[in-house]
């Protein structure tokens, strides 16, 4: 039945302007506005829908993952940028907010909705 169709994924958040200004702006995606919801044209064709909902809670998990050649650069542009990494104890990431522990490099921060999102370099 889906074989063909080209699906996509969305989230919610509390305020579209606020998102429209940060995935647009500080993370620098390509986004349109229609409707009353925005669309992030993400590389590769996989576009997300982004919608408001009043009684917004923010995942709890990580909604997106942004994978980056050099995480140390991606790290620091982003923080140039006002993004706040988040530092978790229990998984032992850097001063920068960096897990270097098994599997990819990952450091985690958040949209102005409070959904978490990732930059991530493969070993």
């Amino acid at each position: 039945m889906f074989t063909n169709t080209e699906a996509f994924s969305g989230f919610a958040v509390d305020d579209l302007q606020k998102a429209k200004q940060f995935y647009g702006e500080t993370l620098g995606l390509r986004v349109s506005e229609e409707y009353g919801l925005l669309t992030l044209h993400i590389a590769g064709g996989r576009n997300t829908l982004v919608y408001p909902k009043e009684d917004h809670t923010p995942a709890t998990y990580t909604i997106l993952n942004f994978p980056v050649a050099d995480i140390d650069k991606a790290v620091d542009q982003l923080t140039e940028r006002g993004v706040r990494f988040e530092r978790y104890e229990n998984m032992g990431t850097d001063e920068k907010g960096i897990f270097r522990g098994g599997g990819p490099y990952i450091a985690w921060f958040t949209d102005p909705a409070g959904n978490i999102l990732s930059v991530l370099q493969e070993r």
